[in-house]
């Protein structure tokens, strides 16, 4: 289990995270939907994961929810790689009611993020404008190239949701053991 500090004048994070893991979890930021959201990652990606976060939320929830997602890119880079044995691809799409949304991800160790996820308005106290910037902060620091398109939907709980689960389980699937392929590159290394 891959564990991390991080403190600056905007927040105070301590993280601990294990790619094989159960999907058991413990989240604490501060913002009740995001923790819900951290929660629904864990679950869908069997992945355990600690997260305590203190954050200006006085403020607002972009620097807690930026953070957060930087620390856990950290700490899936340090499971990650040097990568072997698995899938290294990942695909899924999720529904919840009227939303659907699909992630297609490569465990590439070359970041990028294609973001078509169009919500906007709060959900509690989550602004739904920081969903990407999460997603753009975990990808960027774990390595992951993410693509991640809302294919319908109208409600912005049902689309967060199933955008978080989406990138959950198209993870799961990518992390999949594979003992036949060795290191999953033609240039043998990622």
């Amino acid at each position: 289990m891959a564990s991390k500090k991080r403190e600056t004048k905007e927040t105070s994070i301590e993280a601990k995270l294990d790619i094989r893991g159960s999907g058991k979890n413990s989240i604490t930021t501060g913002i009740g939907f995001f923790d819900h959201m951290l929660e629904s990652f864990s679950k869908h990606a069997l992945i355990d994961l600690e997260v305590v976060c203190k954050g200006d939320l006085e403020v607002d929830g972009h620097h807690t929810v930026e953070d957060v997602g930087i620390v856990i890119g950290e700490l899936l880079r340090e499971e990650i790689y040097p990568i072997e044995r698995v899938e290294r691809f990942g695909e899924a799409t999720v529904v919840m009611d009227e939303a659907s949304v699909t992630c297609a991800m490569d465990l590439s160790n070359r970041p990028f993020l294609y973001f078509d996820v169009d919500v906007d308005g709060m959900v509690g106290e989550f602004d739904s404008q920081l969903l990407e910037e999460f997603f753009r902060a975990l990808v960027l620091k774990s390595g992951i190239t993410a693509h991640i398109i809302c294919n319908r939907g109208k409600n912005r709980h049902h689309i967060i949701e199933a955008t978080f689960k989406s990138f959950a389980v198209a993870l799961r699937r990518a992390l999949k053991p594979n003992d036949a392929v060795g290191v999953p590159s033609t240039k043998g290394v990622l």
